[in-house]
């Protein structure tokens, strides 16, 4: 006999869109909103305990009470990048991926990277697609079906220089050109930020104010340190991250920013340009607790994150996961003296891994909905 898990939902007063709005501003409501991603494996197996067959995201989403979608767009235009036997090809970034298996599924992992231990003029005149080359129908339809939620733009890795450029050369040539600030990489950084602009620009035209918050990121940290200095961030990135936040600001919609690792080091500087929110807040880095961030930073930023896919997520038992959300959420339930509300965001630190077994996923959710109410 197969078992089919229904989340018992708790009780509900206002409407996703509501309640993700009013959390990114740190305003009371009714519970706390809900975030899930996950890889393949763990997502079809997840899917086929909840009985959704068909693995459909959305559909796994709306079983698990999830709070908001994205509106973003596919890309359609040419391919402009060279082929590689044996991997796959980024349409848009151009970087390669191949398969590789692991005890617990797989991953496509990056491989043959196009920019390493090239020239100057190589990197100049790596191509980037053009903002006018997505697909930009689907925008109206994403808005009306997902008009009851919270609708974001962009993603984790939206914006991103050091990813996005090492995927193409190494991490080591990324961070040695941008100490350096190699002016090839910092054009090839330019040309590739702007076209996101554009894109992004394009879809928040299309949508007349209802999409909710631009969510972006930036990896900046190891689970130990920085990955970089202050100064050179303030150099090289921080003015990039600035024009994806002022565009944010200037169609009045808060940003959420994705950084991993040991990444608090920046926030200050995150606040002062803007950003309302932070994201993947993995608990067991180094300055990155939720007791740490709450009461450094609770009555400035909201929070979105803090369950680790490395803890009790991925290793241990359902009791641990409860204990662990339960946990988090008494400390990031508590609203800051400048706040009626408490600001967080329950979400995975990073996509549900494939160690995660299913009825553990369904535990994290299910204590959202048990322990994430207000009275």
């Amino acid at each position: 006999m197969i078992y089919i898990i229904k989340i018992n939902k708790a009780p509900e007063t206002m409407t996703a869109k509501e309640r993700t709005k009013r959390t990114f501003f740190r305003e009371k409501t009714d519970r706390v909103p809900m975030k899930y991603e996950a890889n393949a494996g763990i997502h079809k197996r997840v899917s086929n305990a909840l009985g959704i067959y068909d693995c459909d995201h959305i559909k796994v989403c709306e079983a698990l009470g999830t709070d908001y979608r994205s509106a973003n767009v596919k890309y359609n235009g040419p391919n402009l990048f060279k082929a590689v036997d044996g991997c796959n090809t980024d349409p848009v970034y151009g970087f390669y991926t191949r398969w590789v298996e692991n005890q617990y599924g797989g991953y496509m992992d990056f491989c043959n990277y196009p920019l390493k231990n090239v020239s100057d003029d190589e990197i100049a005149s790596f191509p980037v697609v053009n903002a006018d080359d997505y697909d930009y129908s689907t925008v109206c339809e994403k808005l009306k079906r997902f008009k009851d939620y919270g609708i974001f733009i962009g993603g984790a890795g939206m914006c991103d220089v050091m990813n996005s450029l090492e995927r193409l050369m190494g991490m080591e040539d990324i961070l040695i050109n941008l100490h350096t600030e190699n002016e090839a990489t910092i054009e090839l950084m330019n040309r590739k930020n702007e076209m996101e602009l554009g894109m992004l620009d394009r879809i928040l035209n299309i949508s007349k104010g209802q999409v909710d918050f631009l969510w972006m990121g930036e990896d900046l940290g190891t689970q130990n340190a920085p990955m970089i200095g202050l100064d050179l961030y303030r150099r090289t990135l921080k003015p990039q991250h600035k024009k994806f936040i002022d565009l944010a600001k200037a169609y009045n919609i808060p940003v959420l920013f994705h950084a991993c690792g040991s990444s608090s080091w920046v926030y200050d500087d995150l606040i002062e340009m803007g950003v309302t929110a932070v994201d993947t807040l993995q608990p067991e880095a180094k300055d990155m607790s939720p007791l740490y961030l709450k009461e450094k930073f609770g009555d400035r930023l909201a929070f979105h994150g803090c369950i680790s896919t490395g803890g009790a997520l991925g290793f241990g038992t359902e009791s641990d996961v409860i204990n662990t959300v339960k946990n988090t959420l008494e400390i990031m339930m508590q609203p800051a003296s400048n706040a009626t509300g408490d600001g967080y965001f329950l979400s995975p630190t990073h996509w549900i891994q494939d160690t995660s077994p299913a009825k553990n996923v369904i535990a994290l959710y299910q204590a959202g909905h048990d322990f994430g109410r207000y009275n």
